[in-house]
């Protein structure tokens, strides 16, 4: 699948830039990093890769925003990131993304997923850089 698959697809949509979304947005993903390092010590570490994929989520949409589209895919934001994006995001981080949009689902849906310390702690540790990779480029336009 593609980006104009996407869309076909009303996957993605196009839509005005929304300066105001996109704040928001990081504004979100801030926050959800800073749950998901609490949920970390307080070792709920399933909570913790959840609420860490959502931060990445979250500051994915805010680039979204900046150029004029909306989600309606958690696997749409990632083709969107990697087709438009892939030469500026490293591959490690996109494919941190998409493991975790992974991991997130069998933890919500699953039925046997107790997640370990040390897959949260990395969960976190990407988040965190894949948020300031992103923030780079949403202050390059």
């Amino acid at each position: 699948m593609n980006i104009k698959e996407c869309i076909e697809e009303r996957l993605l949509r196009i839509i005005p830039p929304d300066p105001g979304k996109r704040d928001s947005s990081i504004k979100t993903s801030e926050k959800k990093l800073k749950e998901s390092r609490a949920l970390l010590e307080s070792h709920f570490f399933n909570q913790a890769i959840l609420t860490a994929y959502t931060s990445m989520f979250h500051v994915a949409r805010a680039l979204l925003y900046r150029d004029g589209i909306q989600e309606k895919s958690h696997y749409a934001v990632y083709i969107y990131l990697k087709e438009k994006y892939g030469n500026k995001i490293s591959k490690t981080l996109l494919n941190a993304f998409e493991s975790y949009q992974k991991e997130r689902h069998n933890i919500l849906y699953g039925f046997e997923n107790d997640s370990g310390e040390e897959e949260a702690k990395e969960s976190v540790f990407y988040a965190s850089d894949f948020i300031v990779s992103i923030k780079l480029l949403l202050n390059t336009k």
